[in-house]
């Protein structure tokens, strides 16, 4: 084996701490289906694993956490990054109305199981992809609810290994947004909720669910709402206003059903959707003055 391919020793212990591999495709791990290989993926056994490994990477190399990928678009190029899986980190336990959720909790899982013992205040989880860890970083929302409205504290891993908690108040939460320390990782999220009779939440959790499946389009990979709201108006309206609904750009087209989601017909690039984005903004400015601000976080290194 040549020099250039001899492991160093941080990449041999982070393959004892779980599974690593080089030049990952993450068009595997986007609700999108899009993106180029990542440098390296690592998807950590458990916690404590998660924390040896963050102690044991040089400082410059980046790290990108991940859940389920359900918001953000990768580059064709892909990513020059240490992508870190945390679907283990997957633990839920339940003190009286308090719950406390690992970073991998899918958020529709994290509903459900919140519904079967009695406590209300994430309904509306059950209708976002994603997993608990993006949902703090994204403050997670739907229904004219978001995850701020019940959390109450995160641990969250530093850069440089310290294991730090923080109250809610500290991550300065707003829509769609948090000030997460740079490059720092969730580990766990605590929420307060309240009582109520399961079936009652089921059943506006039910509800929630219907009206989801009859306004958007979850057949096709899509990100979810590719822009925000602005403030008093609806993305969705002002795209369709500009008479863009539908529109294609190689395999990514708006969609004919909500004109806030692009999605991947089969083989649409990156390119395809930043391309998409680009349009909706521009015309969206020029007919109506309004500048779009994307939710989707658009990350790596774009031309």
């Amino acid at each position: 084996m040549s020099a250039l391919r001899q492991k160093t020793p941080w990449q041999i212990a982070l393959g004892e701490l779980g599974a690593l591999r080089e030049q990952e495709p993450m068009s595997r791990h986007t609700t999108l289906a899009v993106g180029g290989p990542a440098r390296w993926f690592f998807r950590p056994t458990d916690r404590q694993a998660l924390l040896t490994a963050v102690s044991l990477c040089p400082p410059d190399l980046s790290i990108l956490p991940l859940g389920r990928g359900s918001n953000m678009l990768i580059p064709d190029g892909g990513l020059d990054s240490l992508v870190v899986d945390l679907s283990d980190l997957n633990e839920l336990t339940f003190d009286g109305y308090n719950v406390r959720a690992g970073a991998g909790v899918r958020m529709s899982r994290f509903a459900r199981l919140c519904a079967e013992h009695g406590l209300s205040g994430c309904e509306f989880l059950a209708t976002v992809p994603g997993s608990i860890g993006g949902g703090v970083m994204m403050n997670a929302g739907a229904f004219a609810q978001q995850l701020s409205d019940t959390l109450v504290t995160v641990e969250v891993l530093m850069r440089s290994g310290e294991v730090r908690e923080m109250k809610a108040v500290e991550l300065g939460m707003s829509y769609r947004h948090s000030q997460l320390p740079e490059q720092s990782i969730v580990l766990v999220a605590e929420f307060a909720l309240h009582p109520d009779h399961p079936d009652h939440v089921r059943e506006r959790m039910r509800t929630m669910r219907r009206r989801r499946s009859a306004t958007q389009p979850l057949t096709l990979p899509n990100c979810g709402s590719v822009f925000k709201n602005p403030p008093g108006d609806h993305a969705a309206r002002l795209i369709e206003a500009a008479g863009l609904k539908g529109l294609a750009i190689g395999g990514a087209r708006i969609s004919e059903q909500h004109a806030n989601f692009i999605v991947n017909e089969g083989e649409a690039s990156s390119a395809d959707i930043v391309a998409l984005i680009g349009r909706i903004r521009r015309e969206v400015k020029e007919r109506f003055d309004i500048e779009l601000e994307p939710e989707v976080r658009m990350l790596g290194e774009w031309l």
